[in-house]
């Protein structure tokens, strides 16, 4: 009853599930085996998960390097982690990381100058984009900050 009601108001790793099952109170073998049930019955299903969640929180700006992290912690296997990250297209995360370092940009710039390329390179690798990626879009943005300051002057 509890893991149905859980399953009602979001999707839910197998692990998740697991997890908060013994945390409600049951012990680990009963919230193991209602697990492999509700999976065997196609309730629970990680790659669909994964998939998913690699969709929603990419288009949210985030890079490969978080959204492996963060399902890592909810406990996704790994190759079905690689299989959902394998799924995003270079190009739109170069896109991504791109629109996202355009948005932050005018919040980073309002300090001092010469920390804005290392402000801007930290922001995104937080966010979980490859380092050839924030290279190219702090090259390409610096670039046109500096280019524009001196228009300015």
């Amino acid at each position: 009853m509890v893991a149905a009601d859980l399953l009602t108001r979001r999707p839910w790793t197998q692990a998740d599930l697991a997890r908060r099952l013994v945390r409600r109170g049951a012990p680990a073998e009963v919230a193991d085996a209602v697990v492999a049930d509700l999976t065997a019955r196609g309730y629970l299903d990680d790659a669909a998960f994964a998939r998913q969640w690699v969709e929603s929180r990419s288009a949210r700006g985030y890079g490969a390097a978080r959204l492996r992290a963060e399902l890592r912690a909810r406990g996704v296997d790994s190759a079905v982690i690689d299989a959902a990250v394998g799924a995003l297209a270079p190009d739109a995360t170069l896109a991504r990381a791109l629109a996202l370092a355009r948005r932050r940009l005018p919040v980073i710039a309002r300090g001092r100058p010469e920390r804005v390329a290392k402000r801007l390179r930290d922001y995104l690798l937080r966010r979980g984009y490859a380092p050839g990626v924030v290279v190219h879009v702090v090259r390409q943005l610096t670039r046109i900050a500096v280019t524009a300051d001196a228009v300015v002057r």
